[in-house]
Parts: C-alpha cells; sequence; structure tokens
C-alpha cells in the first residue's frame, strides 16, 4: 500500500488563490526475494570470522529462524545464503569468512538497513609453503601447489588459473581480465577469481578472491571497505629464481534502494610474483548518493523502483553441468577438496577417459570447453567437446562428449561454454 505525501499546488486565478490538495503515491523501494529477516540482525563490533561451514544444508528460500545467524548453503544455487533484518559493521571491525566444504559464494538478503563502516573481507590468502594449497575468499579458487618432496609445482585451480610455466614458474590467476578471463558483467552466476601458479622452489600460489553479493531492500551505506583481492604471489630479485602467481581479484554485487557513503571496493589482483587479473564489480541501486571508490570500474544499472531484484539465473537461463567421467556418474554437489573426503570420481589407470556433457538453452555453435588441473606435476590442459546428440529441441538439451587426458593423482575437472 503506499504511503499518502501531501503536495500543495497554488495557483492565481482572477485574483483568487486556489489551494489544490493533490494525494501522490510515494516511490515503493525495491523487493529482495527471500529476504524476510529470519537470520535476525548482523552487527559486528570487533574483528570477526564467520564460519560457512556451520550453514545448514536447504533450499535457500526456507525460514531460517531455527539456524538463525548461520545461513542456509542451496547446492543448486551454490551459495551460502544469510537472510538479515539488518546489518552493521563498526568502524576498526573486520568481518571475514572461513570457507563452506564447497567453497560456496556468500549471498546476504536483507529487508532492512546495511551499514558498513569497517572491513568485510573476501581476500584470497596469500603464498604459502606446501603441502596444503592456499584457502581462496569464499566462491574463489585455490592457488597452485608449489614442489613438495619427490613432486613438482602445478597449475592454478579455477576457469582463469595460472598455469605452469617452464616447470618452475606460476603465472597469475584471471577474472575479469589477465591472460584467460571469464565471467560476465552481471555476475549471475556468482563466482569468485581463480588462483596463482606454483613455484618449483616450493611455493603455493595465491588463491582467488571471493566472490559475494549484497542485495538490500533500503539503505546501503558504505563508508568502510568491501574487499575481494587475489592473495599475493611470491617473487625476489634473484635472477632465475623461480615465481609463483598471484590470485586474480574476486566478484563483489550490490543491489539496494539507496546506495551512498564514500568508502572503498576492491577486487584487485595480487601483485606480487606474477601479476594477477583484476576481479568484477557490479552496483544496482535506484537512489545514488555516494561517492564511492571502486576498483577495478563497476558496471552499474539504474532501477526502477518497484523492482524485484534478480538474484539467481533464469529457469530459461543457459546451464552446462557434467553428467559421467568415464563411466561414473558425477554428484549433484561436488566435492572441492582434494583428498579429505575421498575422491568424486575415482578412475582406473588409463591414459585418457570420455567426458559426457549436458547443456540447456545452449546454441549448437557453442564452445563446451573442459579444463583438467592436477593437483601436482603438470600444466592444466583444456579439451573442446563435440555434439554427440540433441536431447529435444524445446527446451534446447544438448549431450556433448569428450576425451579428456588422466593424469596420476587428484585432477579438478570444469567446464564453461563460450557462446557465439
Amino acid at each position: 500500500m503506499f504511503k499518502k505525501n501531501l503536495t500543495f499546488v497554488f495557483s492565481l486565478i482572477s485574483g483568487i488563490l486556489f489551494v489544490i490538495l493533490c494525494v501522490l503515491p510515494s516511490q515503493a523501494a525495491i523487493t529482495i526475494p527471500g529476504a524476510d529477516g529470519s537470520d535476525g540482525a548482523l552487527e559486528i563490533t570487533r574483528t570477526t570470522v564467520i564460519d560457512l561451514s556451520e550453514a545448514v544444508t536447504g533450499d535457500w528460500n526456507t525460514d531460517n529462524s531455527k539456524n538463525a545467524g548461520k545461513g542456509i548453503y542451496d547446492p543448486q544455487k551454490w551459495a551460502v545464503v544469510f537472510k538479515y533484518d539488518s546489518v552493521a559493521i563498526d568502524a576498526g571491525a573486520t568481518l571475514s569468512f572461513s570457507n563452506h566444504p564447497s567453497r560456496a559464494p556468500v549471498v546476504w538478503l536483507v529487508n532492512g538497513n546495511v551499514t558498513i563502516n569497517g572491513i568485510v573481507s573476501l581476500n584470497g590468502q596469500n603464498y604459502k609453503e606446501p603441502p596444503t594449497n592456499s584457502e581462496p575468499g569464499p566462491g574463489g579458487f585455490r592457488g597452485g601447489s608449489g614442489s613438495y618432496r619427490t613432486i613438482q609445482c602445478g597449475a592454478g585451480f579455477g576457469p582463469g588459473g595460472g598455469d605452469r610455466f617452464d616447470t618452475r614458474y606460476g603465472k597469475g590467476g584471471s577474472y575479469g581480465t589477465g591472460l584467460s578471463p571469464y565471467g560476465n558483467q552481471s555476475l549471475i552466476p556468482l563466482i569468485g577469481g581463480s588462483g596463482g601458479g606454483g613455484n618449483n622452489s616450493g611455493l603455493v600460489g595465491g588463491a582467488g578472491g571471493g566472490a559475494i553479493l549484497i542485495a538490500c531492500q533500503s539503505i546501503l551505506s558504505l563508508n568502510g571497505v568491501i574487499q575481494s583481492n587475489g592473495g599475493l604471489g611470491f617473487k625476489v630479485s634473484a635472477p632465475n629464481y623461480p615465481y609463483c602467481g598471484s590470485g586474480s581479484g574476486g566478484a563483489i554485487r550490490l543491489i539496494s534502494n539507496t546506495l551512498d557513503g564514500s568508502g572503498k571496493i576492491i577486487a584487485d589482483g595480487g601483485n606480487k610474483g606474477s601479476q594477477g587479473g583484476m576481479g568484477l564489480i557490479r552496483l544496482e541501486r535506484v537512489i545514488n548518493d555516494n561517492n564511492l571508490e571502486v576498483l577495478p570500474g563497476p558496471s552499474v544499472v539504474n532501477l526502477a523502483s518497484n523492482t524485484t531484484a534478480l538474484l539467481w539465473p533464469p529457469d530459461n537461463a543457459p546451464k552446462v553441468k557434467i553428467l559421467s567421467i568415464g563411466d561414473k556418474n558425477t554428484p549433484e554437489d561436488p566435492r572441492a577438496e582434494f583428498g579429505t573426503y575421498g575422491a568424486d570420481v575415482a578412475l582406473p589407470e588409463v591414459s585418457s577417459t570420455q567426458v559426457v556433457v549436458e547443456t540447456i538453452n545452449v546454441e549448437e555453435a557453442s564452445i563446451v570447453e573442459i579444463r583438467v588441473t592436477p593437483r601436482f606435476n603438470s600444466n592444466y590442459s583444456t579439451v573442446n567437446a563435440t555434439i554427440e546428440s540433441v536431447v529435444s529441441e524445446d527446451p534446447l538439451v544438448i549431450k556433448w562428449i569428450a576425451n579428456l587426458p588422466v593424469k596420476v593423482g587428484y585432477s579438478a575437472v570444469q567446464v564453461k561454454v563460450l557462446r557465439p
């Protein structure tokens, strides 16, 4: 229901002053689907780490009152979703996150105001010693492994993970910029930055910055910092000393009725060793009343009042998924670990294996690219799939196949589509 605003209109006719009383509707705020406030208010007064692994698994739109403050992990959306009444991050306080096992991005759906005077950080970890890989911000990807005992370094992970150069050096990860850019300006779906390659002096590359969507039905006031930077790689001045790559910046998407403040939004690549690519930033608002410093330059959308925010890809959006590797079906919610919980798919020791991919609403002229990134001892490799069959015309469902090289040990397999 509209609130009533009184507007006085004066006119002078034949020396008589008339006062005409007009009743006009006020400007309606935007609508954020699912913003039911069931996670309560988030108030951060000191340095705090939110453990995303505590999120309950379920449908993102479910009332979360019984698990208030811990969020919902929705494997279909690949996101940890919090539905807050309001958010307040005090000056001097830093809020960061420890990853969900899936390393899913963070989504805040807020039915009140968001006030950030401190720091919200989704930075990727810097270079480190093996054997464990550097951790990305939630929604990002790990840095490539460094040499360790009898094994050699590897490429960074993610769609734009930095490769291993000359078996000794690691290149920086990519996202919005870099050697292998990916993603789109809408940040739908939400995805973070990629990791840098490791080096042969035993250092793991920097990890990619994470990804966050903050959708606010009222005023989003930012006088602090939201950052999703790639982790630093490593380089020394000694000649011919092998360097490792930095992670790329991640993704930050803000939706609000009013966006104000003079703070900073940063999604930069790590700048040590081999440079990581910049991330992506998107700002969507009805009322613009800000003087923000934003790096890299954002895509900006002027929303109309009464807008219902688009949070997820629509039902008819293009989709792609790996159906099987070898003769093994892939799970609906693949693991993001290497060995901690076992492999998703275990293969016999063969030189190559067939992968089956399904696309929905993807043109036949598209390129379906599959990337295999071994954890150790090798660079990544890519193979383009070919069409095996058109399963249906409406919606357009196509089955694709490719033969992938197989290395002994753990590898990450990812698929992406390049549409014409």
